[in-house]
């Protein structure tokens, strides 16, 4: 599959859409405590503004026609001048999905390069994100692209 990894631009709304709301059930199903059966992190609406807000990028992996295959939503955490930790910056990976026919065929290695590339661009000290503990495919995933745990959250449930 020829791929090309872009910056995400409103005619990918919809296939963004449809890929959060597979990640939603996804997690639904591994915490149906916490998600609820329908939804998603974004819809279209809150999309809109983050297409054009440097500070979130989002990057799309589209096919020969142009179709979008997966995604990662970026997000760029500045600290500076705080009381604890070294000034840095930081590439927060908010989401990433690819969509679940196109597993195994490399969308995901290409779009996580592309995001660690553009965290090296930016001066960014580290990249990180989050994987819920039921998601262990995902974790193997990012496990294979050299992430390590930085810290652990952990819950009671009451």
């Amino acid at each position: 599959m020829n791929i090309t990894i872009r910056p995400a631009a409103e005619r990918d709304i919809p296939k963004l859409v449809e890929l959060l709301t597979g990640i939603c059930r996804l997690h639904q199903q591994g915490r149906p405590d916490l998600f609820r059966q329908v939804g998603t992190k974004y819809d279209a609406e809150a999309l809109r503004p983050l297409l054009s807000d440097p500070s979130r990028p989002i990057l799309v992996a589209a096919d020969e026609e142009d179709a979008v295959r997966g995604y990662v939503f970026g997000q760029y955490q500045v600290h500076q001048g705080e009381t604890a930790l070294n000034d840095l910056t930081t590439l927060y990976i908010d989401d990433f999905c690819v969509d679940e026919a196109c597993r195994g065929q490399g969308v995901g290695k290409r779009l996580y390069e592309a995001a660690e590339a553009l965290a090296r661009e930016h001066g960014c000290y580290n990249l990180t994100l989050d994987v819920w503990a039921f998601n262990e495919s995902a974790e193997r995933f990012y496990r294979k692209r050299g992430l390590k745990p930085q810290k652990i959250k952990m819950e009671a449930i009451l």
